[in-house]
């Protein structure tokens, strides 16, 4: 009895010497080892090494995947929010749409679920969860299912980002002076909305040069935020005008013309598919209605009947400019939107109809 009790004693000092050095891989392989006798005081302590082993195993993991991040996206892209998790475009786990046109979101994970949004091909959004085809993302003021079938994660979508993320300038005042030369006694091109993102072209000392639908301006970097976005998505209720009194034949007109959102920008084109410039689009759009108009921003302004902006309806046209000169064209679509061909970075996008102040606006629909 003796003998056994101190063969046991033996054991237990052996295996909690085990557990001191419980980093040792061997050590591990040694508890798997152990023979039935020694199994009722080694177990445990097996288990817990396989456990601790487990856990480093992890948290190794878990550095390489952010060390990856780091090494396959361009660090300009990257940040950190609140809690310290990496980002990317400012989205923690990032998805990018990829698909011809645009894609619904919606209310829930079915084709026949409500649409509650659109979200264009390349951009970004916050993957929420999954179930079965279906994907719960955020992007913008939207939030809703998108088949998974046009959605990329992982290394292909830190790649996308990489070529399709947009330098911003984003206004946190109202009626930021955009000027024509970095200097405040340069003339003033227009004026821009707060929370309106403007492309960069050159980032300066005290100054930022932007591009405003073709054309090139500066704002003082002390009015603007700086950062790195992938487009996102619009509600319906964002584009949706909400306005009573609108006709049939407008609202078809908006609907048709929000099927190209994501289409390309080509100066001086004119076809939708492969692509128009601001007139272009405005030409095409109001072609399918019968109504002809000429190519070109300037002349189409002086078509139809001139209107006060704030009488604007859905389906009329809104100009812009410097001064008087008017260089964009728009459709209004209601709430305050405009969807328009605005470069060739963004292509045909929904935007502010007062991101910059309208020279005039036009209406060609009379009912």
């Amino acid at each position: 009895m003796r003998r056994f009790i101190a063969k046991c004693l033996s054991v237990s000092i052996f295996c909690i010497a085990l557990g001191a050095t419980a980093n040792i891989p061997a050590e591990v392989n040694y508890a798997k080892d152990t023979k039935a006798v020694r199994a009722g005081v080694c177990s445990v302590l097996s288990r817990n090494l396989s456990s601790n082993r487990a856990t480093v195993v992890s948290k190794s993991v878990e550095k390489t995947s952010t060390s990856s991040i780091q090494d396959l996206v361009d660090e300009k892209l990257l940040s950190k929010d609140k809690e310290g998790n990496l980002t990317i475009c400012g989205y923690t786990h990032l998805g990018i749409i990829q698909v011809e046109g645009n894609l619904n979101i919606r209310k829930t994970p079915s084709k026949e679920g409500r649409i509650i949004g659109k979200i264009t091909n390349h951009s970004g959004c916050e993957i929420l969860k999954k179930k079965g085809e279906w994907i719960k993302i955020k992007s913008g003021n939207a939030k809703g299912w998108v088949s998974k079938e046009y959605l990329v994660t992982g290394t292909k979508a830190y790649r996308l980002a990489n070529k399709y993320a947009r330098h911003v300038a984003k206004a946190n005042t109202d009626h930021l002076r955009v000027r024509a030369k970095a200097s405040t006694n340069a003339r003033i091109i227009t004026k821009i909305a707060e929370g309106e993102l403007l492309e960069i072209d050159k980032v300066l000392d005290d100054w930022i040069k932007v591009e405003i639908n073709g054309d090139s301006g500066y704002i003082s970097d002390e009015y603007a935020d700086v950062s790195y976005q992938l487009d996102s998505a619009v509600t319906l209720k964002e584009i949706r005008s909400g306005e009573g009194g609108s006709s049939d034949v407008r609202m078809s007109l908006v609907q048709y013309a929000l099927q190209f959102v994501g289409g390309r920008y080509v100066w001086g084109g004119t076809n939708l598919s492969t692509g128009v410039d601001c007139s272009g689009f405005t030409m095409q759009i109001f072609a399918k209605y019968g109504i002809g108009l000429p190519h070109y921003s300037g002349a189409q302004a002086n078509c139809g009947a001139r209107i006060s902006v704030s009488e604007a309806k859905p389906g009329d046209l809104f100009f812009y400019g410097s001064g008087r000169s008017i260089g964009h064209v728009a459709i209004y679509i209601g709430n305050g939107q405009i969807v328009h061909a605005a470069s060739a970075r963004t292509g045909i996008i929904v935007g502010n109809a007062f991101y910059r102040n309208p020279i005039c606006a036009v209406r060609l629909i009379n009912n």
